[in-house]
């Protein structure tokens, strides 16, 4: 019975590939999401969501660098400036959110609904990955299909 090879490529490249492409689908929903807010009339609701989606990226932004800094290989003591960013990250945030819901400048709801756009980037890098996940690419068989040449069946 013949063997097939599956190719696959290197975790640690597809890890480093989802760490940078992350920052950037956050920032292209939160992007997407104030122009639909300020397009359809809503500029508060819209300056809400961006601010939400600031702090939420800002958030990410400052735990990912705490934890690969954490991790570093070699390395016996993290920076004071990681540590100071990874412990005031929570009460800044916390901060930020009590002074827009007791001033009203911008719309509470909005600014939480900012706060979920890391959802929306994460749930988009794991459909990319599983798009990649699904390829299987063998001898004389296609990607994705698993049939010859990539064709599907009539």
């Amino acid at each position: 019975m013949p063997t097939e090879t599956i190719q696959t490529t290197d975790p640690a490249h597809d890890i480093a590939r989802a760490e940078a492409r992350l920052p950037w689908l956050m920032g292209a929903i939160a992007f997407a999401a104030t122009l639909a807010g300020v397009a359809t009339g809503h500029v508060r609701a819209g300056g809400g969501l961006a601010f939400g989606a600031a702090l939420a990226i800002l958030n990410y932004r400052w735990l990912h660098q705490a934890t690969s800094n954490l991790f570093a290989a070699g390395q016996t003591r993290v920076p004071k400036m990681v540590v100071a960013k990874f412990a005031l990250r929570y009460p800044l945030a916390f901060a930020s959110l009590f002074l827009f819901y007791k001033t009203e400048w911008l719309p509470f709801t909005a600014i939480l609904a900012g706060l979920f756009v890391p959802v929306g980037g994460i749930l988009i890098e794991a459909m990319l990955q599983l798009r990649e996940g699904l390829r299987i690419v063998g001898p004389g068989l296609g990607p994705a299909t698993g049939r010859p040449e990539g064709r599907p069946y009539k």
